[in-house]
């Protein structure tokens, strides 16, 4: 089930977003799966038209579903990980751009989050 809270950080349509790429990568949504029309996504979360297909455009671009007039939005059957993993190296690089940090800089914070998270994985009494 989608929600949009107004209380986020992350506007509607990054919500909206978020929210159907981790139900695709779960594999909650299934492959050919149809996702609502615009106009009832957004009637169901009381949003603009515009917003929910700002998110499916989004995921389209990212290669997660594709969109067909007549047969409406559906699940991509053969989404590209690796393409995932492209979309979201570029969303990283332009929110680092816009905090005004250097390529340096973001190598540092990436590779203490890949390091901090090695330390949560870690098995209780392992090295």
């Amino acid at each position: 089930m989608i929600t949009v809270s107004r209380e986020s950080p992350l506007g509607p349509a990054e919500q909206i977003r978020s929210q159907l790429e981790a139900l695709i990568r779960a594999g909650a949504l299934a492959a050919d799966a149809r996702l609502p029309s615009v106009r009832q996504l957004s009637a169901d979360l009381r949003v603009a038209p515009g917003t929910v297909a700002r998110a499916y455009k989004e995921l389209e671009d990212a290669g997660l579903v594709r969109a067909a007039r007549a047969a409406g939005t559906r699940v991509n059957p053969g989404y590209d990980a690796g393409a995932l993993g492209w979309v979201e190296a570029d969303r990283l690089v332009r929110a680092a751009r816009g905090q005004g940090l250097g390529l340096a800089e973001v190598q540092g914070l990436v590779a203490a989050a890949w390091a901090a998270q090695e330390a949560d994985h870690r098995p209780a009494g392992g090295s």
